[in-house]
């Protein structure tokens, strides 16, 4: 057995609408990092976001020896960009599952890119 804990999302209330926010991504199966058990992360942070991460975000890559004519579109960008937002660390989004961190990737592109 696991000495894992569960960590919980808060409920969606008239006090907390950021719960209600489409930026909730559910795993398609609970995902343990450091001893604590996830079912879902909350990107509400992206709304925050500013051009100096996107830039450390870049150094980031380029301290990692990757390069990429579109850097925003890396696996690794994203992670960057997701640890900042959830207050998670790169290595939380590095183990996640393929299906799981392409619905970040997804959500995080989307946000970029996506119209007003």
């Amino acid at each position: 057995m696991s000495n894992a804990t569960e960590k919980t999302t808060v409920a969606a209330t008239p006090e907390n609408p950021a719960a209600e926010s489409d930026t909730l991504i559910k795993f398609s199966k609970p995902y343990v990092f450091e001893n604590q058990t996830y079912t879902e992360i909350d990107l509400a942070g992206l709304e925050n976001l500013t051009a100096r991460d996107m830039i450390d975000a870049e150094k980031y890559l380029f301290k990692s020896g990757i390069i990429s004519p579109l850097p925003d579109q890396t696996s690794e960008y994203i992670c960057f960009i997701a640890g900042r937002v959830a207050g998670q660390p790169v290595e939380f989004f590095k183990g996640l599952p393929p299906k799981d961190i392409t619905r970040v990737k997804n959500k995080v592109s989307s946000f970029f890119y996506g119209e007003d």
